[in-house]
């Protein structure tokens, strides 16, 4: 059960990620002024996308917590790294952010860390 726990911390962390740049796409660039720029940020806190997102990341919290009960931090915790690979797999598809030579390498980097550090010695 501790797996399912870490797989919901990535699950809301990605889909808080991605539905927050969504909106954040939609609702357009900052406004110049300090005030402004505060005011255009709390009124995003009406949009229910945005909620959401902010539901999302409570809710991959309450995960994490979860699985705390179940693993070492030192074990569980880069299997977060999955999370940098699902969002750039999902904004290269949704966003049409770059795919590029180095941030390949750089995620099979981390891929390769995530088998080192998930093996029991």
């Amino acid at each position: 059960m501790g797996y399912v726990y870490i797989f919901g911390t990535i699950v809301f962390t990605v889909y808080g990620q991605l539905v927050l740049k969504w909106q954040m796409d939609q609702a357009g660039a900052l406004p110049a002024g300090l005030w402004d720029k505060l005011l255009f940020l709390l009124q995003q806190f009406l949009n229910p996308w945005i909620v959401s997102g902010f539901a999302a990341a409570l809710l991959a919290a309450l995960c994490w917590m979860a699985a705390m009960t179940k693993f070492n931090i030192s074990y569980a915790y880069p299997f977060m790294s999955f999370s940098f690979v699902l969002v750039f797999l999902l904004s290269a598809f949704l966003f049409g952010d770059p795919i590029t030579v180095q941030k390949v390498l750089g995620l099979a980097l981390i891929i390769a860390g995530l088998v080192v550090t998930s093996q029991s010695l």
